[in-house]
């Protein structure tokens, strides 16, 4: 198992634990930038337009309502489940 699918199972767990650098991993490989970092607030966004906003608070673990944001952005159910059907 990759380190992507790792994560996206992680992500997909409830509650999730997931740090900040693995939000920002997550957000990378599905093809999203981190376009400006404000403080706490980390910008990312991907070549559709589609914007998400991180807080990052001294490393911690992310929030669980930013980290749903992102599930439900990437849509990462249905990804997780095509990469079973491939297995």
């Amino acid at each position: 198992m990759s380190k992507l699918s790792k994560l996206v199972k992680q992500f997909l767990s409830n509650p999730p634990d997931v740090r900040f650098e693995e939000v920002r991993y997550i957000l990378r490989a599905f093809g999203f930038e981190e376009v400006r970092s404000k403080g706490s607030h980390h910008i990312f966004r991907n070549s559709d337009g589609r914007k998400l906003t991180v807080p990052k608070k001294d490393g911690r673990k992310v929030k669980r309502v930013y980290v749903k944001q992102v599930v439900d952005l990437l849509n990462l159910q249905a990804w997780s489940d095509e990469q079973k059907d491939d297995e």
